[in-house]
């Protein structure tokens, strides 16, 4: 028998509902169906459970296979009981839709960073900060602290858990018209930035003017000169044809990106223990699985943009490092002396050939 994972169909009035709301509860009933089963009981060992499974990113980027290895891991561990369905480029909707309809139980599970969980538990945002850890490593490191834990168990109280914990999506570098060599560059230049509080202060440290847009406007926007720059991961770069409409790459490394799937903790407790168990296993062989891919499309694109014939500057980061420095004490979000905090346990992580 095949199950999903789902709400009750419980319709709950919000205060001042929008049109957000709406829309989610659409999914809500969407996703629910007409008559749609629910979750079967725990001792039912021959059920098939079924979990939609929810990104932006497109067909074959590194986190389409992550998406997809996941998918295989899953179901070989469960003999085929547990079958995720994967669902690129944003087809089921946005990362916040996404969420809501994982808090009210949906079988949805939703690929975000870390900075966006910001909204949920703030501390979490630091994860995404700029210039934060040397090395891919010592943000690996913290998901393994009590820190991390704690910040956990939050998102638990708030209804969602957390999954593939360890994936990382790659460094966000800079491409602009002009050329950038220095900070002082970036003065009153518009840069296309996420539409998140973290990316805009960090770059308003940096002098430029961070313009929020969605990735899909960015083509268009540089086009007709409503931007003149936009950052993210090489890969995701080439992806949008930024370098069609830009002339210059600039190395800046500004944020390791680290990032994480998102579940009901509902759905998770409805699932049996062994399933539940598989669920959380495989999504970190999965995101171990991406690590190499991410960093072969890392050079891979970088290489593609040099034979393209853009210009590539590979800067001093430590100047960017230390324009951006004050950006740590202007988040009023964020618990106090949570900077030093996180610094002083990647610090601790054991270097290779320490016990």
């Amino acid at each position: 028998m095949r199950k999903a994972i789902t709400a009750k169909g419980r319709w709950m009035p919000m205060k001042g509902a929008t049109f957000k709301t709406v829309v989610c509860a659409m999914w809500c009933l969407l996703l629910v169906g007409c008559g749609y089963p629910t979750v079967a009981s725990k001792t039912a060992l021959d059920d098939v459970y079924t979990i939609n499974i929810a990104y932006g990113n497109q067909p074959g980027e590194p986190i389409d296979q992550q998406a997809r290895k996941w998918q295989e891991l899953a179901a070989e561990a469960s003999n085929g009981r547990l079958q995720l369905q994967v669902y690129p480029s944003s087809q089921l909707g946005s990362e916040s839709d996404m969420i809501e309809l994982a808090m009210r139980g949906n079988n949805v599970i939703v690929f975000t960073a870390y900075d966006f969980l910001m909204d949920y538990v703030p501390d979490f945002g630091i994860l995404g900060a700029p210039y934060l850890a040397e090395s891919f490593e010592d943000l690996l490191y913290l998901t393994t602290t009590d820190w991390y834990a704690g910040l956990e168990e939050e998102m638990n109280e708030l209804g969602l858990s957390l999954l593939g914990k360890r994936t990382i999506y790659g460094e966000r570098h800079l491409m602009t018209k002009k050329e950038v060599n220095t900070p002082d560059d970036l003065r009153g230049m518009k840069i296309r930035v996420p539409n998140n509080n973290l990316y805009i202060r960090a770059f308003q440290e940096l002098g430029a003017s961070p313009t929020p847009l969605p990735l899909g406007d960015l083509y268009a926007s540089l086009q007709q000169g409503v931007i003149d720059g936009a950052e993210n991961p090489l890969p995701v770069l080439q992806g949008t044809r930024t370098n069609e409409v830009t002339s210059h790459l600039t190395l800046t490394g500004h944020i390791k990106v680290m990032s994480v799937w998102v579940a009901g903790a509902k759905m998770m407790e409805d699932l049996p223990d062994d399933l539940a168990k598989i669920l959380a296993e495989t999504s970190e062989e999965a995101a171990e699985y991406t690590y190499d891919i991410t960093k072969q499309k890392e050079q891979e694109a970088l290489q593609f943009f040099v034979d393209e014939g853009m210009m590539v500057n590979d800067v001093d980061q430590a100047l960017f490092r230390e324009k951006v420095a004050p950006f740590y004490e202007k988040m009023p979000s964020w618990s106090p002396g949570l900077y030093e905090n996180v610094r002083d346990l990647m610090a601790q992580r054991p270097k290779e050939g320490e016990e």
